[in-house]
């Protein structure tokens, strides 16, 4: 194998895995699992005590079998209960002990992450959301040529 990685790919890897590792220990400082702060931030992110499930799993980027998981377990220890919202669909709901608890670890964490962008000056923010946004955008579709072009990727699904 003959490739060169260039020296802002490796700089781009090293500061994403380095920001994931900082929301981990964030998450495990505060008591909680990845997948725990996550739906809890999820949820707290429209300022509601709830979320509809479909739209938590979509914007939580995490797997449905990882949000279950999740969910019964934060259901056991009463941090919130999942209510039906008409046909097939759920809402899952705080109780009271999950918004003590949403308060003091989701919450700080968005504090936290406002007050950063609050800081810098608004068209580095914009700068910043927008370069986020257009390498997403094209790392997609490029990863959709490359599974297109390799016929085995189905066999890995």
């Amino acid at each position: 194998m003959d490739f060169h990685i260039s020296g802002e790919l490796k700089r781009y890897n090293h500061l994403i895995t380095e920001t994931d590792r900082a929301y981990h220990e964030a998450s495990l400082r505060l008591g909680l699992s990845d997948s725990a702060m996550i739906i809890l931030y999820t949820i707290c992110e429209d300022g509601q005590e709830r979320c509809p499930l479909k739209e938590l799993c979509r914007r939580s980027g995490l797997s449905k079998q990882t949000v279950n998981s999740a969910l019964r377990k934060l259901e056991g220890e009463e941090i919130l209960s999942l209510e039906k919202a008409g046909g097939k669909n759920k809402n899952v709901r705080l109780t009271e002990k999950g918004k003590a608890l949403a308060d003091n670890t989701a919450l700080r964490i968005m504090e936290a992450e406002n007050e950063i962008f609050a800081s810098w000056p608004r068209e580095e923010v914009e700068k910043y959301l927008q370069l986020m946004e257009q390498y997403l955008i094209s790392f997609r579709e490029k990863a959709a040529k490359i599974c297109e072009e390799d016929e085995s990727y189905d066999t890995f699904i």
